[in-house]
This record gives C-alpha cells, structure tokens and sequence, in this order.
C-alpha cells in the first residue's frame, strides 16, 4: 500500500534542510553579487590583469555552481511532490521505486551542497599545496607515503580537482621519501584541511621475507594557495634562490639546464623546491607559490597557538602521533581517531573513497 503521508513528511524534511543550506550559502544575495563580479570583468583593465582576471573568473563560477545547486535540490523535491500526487491520484504502486530513486538522488544531492556549506573558513575555497613525508618505518614508509599519494591522486580526480606534482623524492629502495602537489579545485582546502597530520599503517610488510607484521608513518600537511601577494611579504633580502638541473632518469634523458628552483627562506629557516616545470621561470613561480602557502600556515598556526585552539598540529611521525591507522593485519579496519569514524573497506579508502572522513571531520567541527 502507498503510504503518501510518509512520503511527503520526508520530502519536508529534505525541504527544512535546503532552506538551511539557502540561509548558510547566502542564496538571496548571491544574485546581486554575481551581478557584481560579471559587471566588473567586463572592464577593460580587468581584462588586462590575467591574476585579476582569473581570480574573479573562479569567484563567479563559484557563485554560479551554488546556485545551480540549490534551484536543482529545488527542483527535485517539487518534481518528487508531484510524483507522489501522481501515484495517488493514479494508485499506480509499480511507480514507487521510481519515487524512491528520485528522493535518494535528492537527499544526495541536498547534503553535498549542506556539506559545502560548513565549509566557510577564510581559505577554505582556496586551492590546496600538500605535502607527503615518510617517517619512522624505513622502506615500509616511503611505500606507505606512495600508497596515500595515490589514495588523494584517486580522491581529486573522483572531486573534479586537479593534480599538479611540484616535487618529489624517490626512496632509496621503493616509494616515496616526499612528494609535494597542488590540488586546484573549488573548495580544495576547506575539504583536504582534515587530513593535516600523521597517519600509521599496519601491515604484513612485503619487503619482509619473513613476513612479520610491520608498523610505519607518513605525514600529511595541508595548506591555502594565497591568491593574494600583499597578504603574505616576501622581501628580497630575507631568501636565497638557486638554480640547479632537475634530477632525471640519466642517459640521454638527462637534464642540461639548471630549470629547477629552491628558495630559502632566513627568518624562518624555510626552504621549497620546485623541478616539475620545464622552464626556470614556471618553476619560480610555482615555488613562490609554495613558499608563500607554508608561510600563510605559519600565521595561522601562530594566531591558533595566541588563542590556545591549536588545531591540526604536526606532530612527530611516529607511534602515538596519528590521527587515523590504517590496519591491514591482524584487522581489516580502518579508524580515524579524531571522529571515531571506521570503515571495513580497505581497498576503497585506498583507492580514495576517504570523502566519510572528511564529512565526519567537518560535522564535528563546525
């Protein structure tokens, strides 16, 4: 029998949670503010700013997908309304899967957009610079640091975002020593910022002939792509900058010019590598970049640190410092211990379904 009186509680429901994520997402005024932003990129020396250009071209885009998504979560539930009229009037039972499917896209659909909603931190909307770093485990660890590169690689390209590798070291044996990439991509940060911190794995080792159980550690840290110059100074004579060759597979493949940059920073002792381009000049820009991320990151950490609310401290990569164990042996579980969120599915999280964590993390948060 078609209970439609359940129906259409759900889908009110599903209607407080939207009016929710209108009044969080700002729908009422994002109209005007759009307007804005279309009417000052149409200006002439806007147009001869690419920086300018670019960042109000992703402040638009932005505003347009928000509210893209709440018209569609709209539209969803007025369509789903209907339906269930529809099946009443027509007392058509084989027309309930169909509502169903209906209802669950739109749940769907209506929560991501509540989830975006949380994310309303200063950089959250940011691109994210990211860097892996093997710890205490040897070979084990530098494997474990590739694993989780490959886990974020297959996280952002399920996100829509995009992956660009700014510097890595191979381990000695196998894996991975570092690896630092910038994810671009709307709200990048503000969903990646969760997973700053150390993470263990326990496994049977297979660089183990005696296949014993081995523990190892890899950190995590995650930081805001500053749009803005001005908000963080860099002065000439606080750095140094080198040029050196990238390194390459040798032979003929090896490199003849010095492209490859570092730049260090003296007040802080801070020094950033970038190889990935072809060009000395692209990979200048891309270290600037990385140097003006890590220093955003210190500033936020200071004034957290002046408030007593540290949050997402690095710790040292070792037992007792992770925030999340991925345990292969003897359990198939896999536990974040910030939100006590588990999951039995290893080789998804491994291929990047860590989407569970992040939501859990920022319910818990906000």
């Amino acid at each position: 029998m078609f209970k439609a009186d359940e129906y259409r509680l759900r889908l009110k429901a599903l209607s407080e949670t939207l009016a929710e994520a209108r009044y969080a997402l700002d729908i009422d005024n994002l109209g005007g503010k759009l307007g804005e932003l279309k009417a000052e990129q149409e200006k002439p020396e806007v147009w001869q700013d690419l920086e300018k250009s670019k960042h109000i071209g992703r402040e638009i885009s932005s505003i347009e997908n928000k509210i893209a998504s709440y018209k569609k979560g709209e539209s969803a539930i007025q369509d789903a309304l209907a339906f269930v009229d529809l099946i009443e009037e027509a007392d058509d039972e084989s027309l309930i899967p169909e509502l169903d499917e209906m209802i669950n896209t739109a749940e769907n659909d209506i929560e991501e957009m509540r989830i975006r909603a949380l994310l309303r931190g200063k950089y959250d909307a940011n691109n994210a610079i990211m860097n892996l770093h093997a710890g205490a485990g040897g070979t084990e660890a530098c494997d474990w640091t590739q694993m989780l590169y490959r886990m974020y690689l297959r996280y952002c390209e399920k996100s829509g975002f995009k992956v660009t590798e700014l510097d890595s070291e191979d381990g000695d044996e196998a894996g991975l020593k570092s690896v630092s990439f910038k994810v671009e991509g709307e709200n990048a940060y503000g969903f990646l910022k969760a997973e700053k911190g150390v993470h263990r794995l326990v496994r049977i080792s297979p660089f183990d002939s005696n296949k014993r159980r081995h523990t190892s550690f890899a950190s995590v840290e995650v930081m805001p792509e500053v749009d803005d110059e001005g908000e963080v100074q860099i002065r000439d004579e606080d750095i140094r900058i080198d040029v050196y060759r990238s390194s390459g597979a040798g032979g003929q493949k090896v490199n003849k010019t010095e492209t490859a940059i570092r730049i260090t920073h003296f007040p802080t002792g801070i020094v950033v590598t970038c190889q990935n381009e072809r060009s000395q000049l692209q990979n200048k820009e891309m270290a600037f970049q990385y140097l003006r991320a890590k220093l955003l990151e210190r500033q936020i950490a200071e004034r957290e640190a002046a408030d007593a609310e540290i949050k997402g401290e690095i710790k040292k990569i070792e037992w007792g410092s992770q925030i999340r164990s991925y345990v292969f042996c003897p359990y198939t579980l896999v536990k974040d211990h910030r939100t006590g969120y588990e999951n039995t599915n290893i080789q998804a999280v491994m291929d990047g379904d860590i989407q569970g964590f992040i939501i859990d993390y920022l319910k818990k948060t906000v």
